[in-house]
């Protein structure tokens, strides 16, 4: 087969999958399993295949006319260059690794059949993405991503969390994509075309009129979709939903989606430096602001949530810097320890019975229950913290890198001004990630007080998988930036000394601190039996997982009057914590800004329409049905009633007539 075949096959098999998923679900249960994971994995093995005939070498073009449209013309083509292809396999490994964690994690789900279908289409819908030379094509599997994200974060539908945490996602990733449609077609006008080639043409030879405003408009979906500032409220909240659909969507799905978009059109953005300076205060906002978030989270899969914003705006500082090699290294890295830290959290969950640090701080025991997932997590917080030689440390670096060669004047590939904001901004949050990163290990592993709850054994594909996932994030950066420079336009990935030294250094002493901190809150607070989480009868994962969302009010509420003196991030962040739990009430605001007034419009146009409009209504129709219930009163049926009113009907006609008569 061709390579052009091959990566046609990439995203048409999950979706296959999932359409044959969703028709036997009901009729052949048994195969539903096997349609969910082999599809995929099949389009994994074609993503390698893909890659390896790409080699990071000239890109893969294909296109023909998908429909004349009579305009800018709809072409369904293929861009596949070493990003491309690279990213798609980071895509089809994480995909399959959720679908086979899945079979053991919710295998007793009665809605496992529309979930695993969901996951499927899901996967197919990013392959469109990546693969995709068409803007108008990529934006079909950019909205696929946003329906399916709805119904995967509220599969626990039962849980007014999960409900209302679906709807916010949809609903907020639909306001950026309203600016980013309307910059699409705006770039595409300007351009001629809706292909990428086309486009970054046109951006070379300087025929775009607006490219400022483009770029804003673009961003404003990226930013909706990747979670970041200021609109990644709804990512923290989207953990109501199962923990594989939490890794699929953190570590290669969705908020993936926006970086590497940005990355694909990086010379658009390059062309406006006020859209690349907006670009890195974004990014630095999101990083410093979800690590201080993070720091204060007492529900695990919160902290990891806020830990992607954060990541991602690593991401989005390197394409701030003008390199986008850093930010897709970065993106690569992050998808495989990201992934391997939300399954495992999955594994914890499932032992603890709740989602709840400040209660597995208080049991004994607990890594002795999970050993598999004690020591993969402790891997990928190891190279979520940077510390070398885990991946982190390498992707990490190149970001700080590249934005000190930025900041001092080494490369014009972006203004100094976002070069040093990004720069200062990604040191500060490499103290704050390692910290909260510290803190996470040390509340779940190293809780003293009650003997952790036994759930029964784990299954073996959950426990398969966190070991297949810690093997990239422990050698994935060390190896990628000496043999695949060649994929990353040709840049030296080699982590600058002067960015490594202080990367890591302030990596060690935000770790340090922490453990000095937790030393000190145990030793003060008192350790009373947990006594409030039981073993769960049947021991299923999901089930676990779903009765604890439900069950656990401060992860989901106001934690921030949820206190646990032994927690060291109220010690480190002080004042500031009660502020940081609740993500620095941003809600609160988007609630006064834009939820308030709405619902106050909503309330007027309801009193309008029910007090007036009907009010109007009712009377035009009150009118005839009075004078109707006059003339009925009328028709008596008797006829001397008739005759008398007919005779004094005459009688008064012939006063009137001799009475105009006189006057006349």
């Amino acid at each position: 087969m061709t390579t052009t075949t091959l990566a046609v096959l990439v995203p048409l098999l999950p979706f296959l999958g999932a359409a044959a998923g969703l028709l036997l679900g009901r009729t052949a249960p048994g195969f539903v399993r096997p349609l969910a994971v082999l599809p995929t994995l099949a389009a994994l093995v074609l993503a390698v295949l893909v890659a390896s005939r790409q080699g990071g070498g000239r890109a893969v073009d294909a296109v023909t006319e998908l429909t004349p449209t009579g305009s800018v013309p709809v072409e369904l083509a293929l861009h596949i260059d070493g990003f491309a292809a690279l990213v798609a396999v980071l895509v089809g490994c994480v995909a399959t690794c959720v679908q086979i964690y899945s079979t053991g994690y919710l295998r007793d789900d009665p809605r496992y059949a529309s979930y695993a279908a969901l996951v499927s289409l899901f996967t197919s819908a990013m392959f469109l993405v990546v693969y995709s030379g068409d803007l108008m094509v990529l934006l079909v599997g950019w909205e696929i991503m946003g329906i399916c994200s709805y119904f995967l974060v509220g599969h626990y539908w039962e849980t007014p969390e999960a409900r209302a945490a679906s709807l916010k996602a949809f609903l907020v990733t639909k306001l950026g994509d309203v600016p980013f449609l309307i910059g699409l077609l705006a770039l595409a006008t300007e351009a001629g075309s809706f292909r990428i080639t086309k486009i970054l043409g046109a951006v070379a030879n300087g025929s775009l009129d607006h490219p400022t405003l483009i770029a804003l408009l673009l961003l404003a979906g990226v930013a909706g979709k990747s979670a970041q500032f200021p609109l990644h409220t709804w990512l923290p909240d989207a953990m109501a939903g199962p923990t594989p659909v939490s890794a699929l969507i953190h570590a290669a799905t969705m908020v993936a989606a926006g970086v590497y978009f940005v990355a694909r059109l990086l010379p658009l953005f390059q062309a406006s430096h006020a859209a690349m300076i907006v670009l890195a205060v974004m990014a630095a906002v999101t990083m410093v602001g979800s690590a201080l978030a993070a720091l204060a989270q007492d529900d695990i899969k919160r902290v990891l949530a806020y830990s992607t914003i954060g990541q991602l705006g690593y991401m989005t500082g390197a394409l701030a810097a003008g390199d986008r090699g850093a930010a897709v290294f970065h993106l690569l890295s992050h998808g495989a320890f990201k992934a391997l830290l939300f399954l495992a959290a999955g594994v914890i969950i499932h032992a603890a019975g709740t989602n709840s640090l400040a209660a597995m701080s208080r049991m004994r025991g607990l890594r002795d229950r999970v050993p598999d997932a004690y020591w993969t997590m402790t891997v990928a917080l190891l190279a979520l913290a940077a510390i070398p030689p885990f991946s982190g440390f390498f992707s990490k670096e190149s970001v700080l890198g590249v934005a000190e060669h930025v900041a001092t004047g080494h490369t014009e590939q972006a203004p100094g001004t976002a070069g040093w904001t990004v720069l200062l901004a990604g040191l500060f949050t490499a103290l704050l990630t390692a910290a909260y990163a510290t803190r996470l290990w040390l509340l779940a592993f190293r809780g003293r007080g009650a003997e952790a709850p036994d759930h029964g054994k784990q299954p073996l594909v959950m426990n398969a998988v966190l070991w297949v996932l810690a093997i990239p994030s422990l050698a994935l950066g060390g190896l990628a930036f000496r043999l695949l420079p060649d994929w990353f336009d040709g840049h030296d990935l080699t982590p600058t000394l002067t960015t490594s030294v202080l990367g890591t250094g302030v990596a060690l002493v935000g770790g340090i601190v922490t453990y000095a901190a937790w030393r000190h809150t145990t030793a003060l607070a008192g350790r009373p039996p947990l006594g409030a989480v039981a073993a769960h009868p049947e021991g299923d994962a999901a089930l676990v997982e779903a009765e604890a969302i439900a069950s656990h009010q401060p992860a989901y509420g106001n934690i921030a009057y949820a206190p646990d003196p032994s927690d060291p991030g109220r010690l480190l962040l002080g004042p500031l914590h009660r502020h940081a739990a609740v993500g620095f009430h941003l809600d609160a605001v988007y609630t006064a800004l834009f939820v308030r007034p709405v619902q106050a419009g909503a309330s007027l146009v309801r009193f309008l329409d029910r007090e007036v409009v009907d009010t109007y209504v009712r009377g035009a129709g009150a009118l005839p049905r009075r004078l109707g219930d006059a003339v009925r009163r009328a028709q008596t049926g008797n006829v001397q009633t008739y005759v008398s009113a007919l005779l004094a009907g005459t009688v008064v006609l012939a006063v009137a007539a001799v009475l105009v008569a006189t006057g006349a």
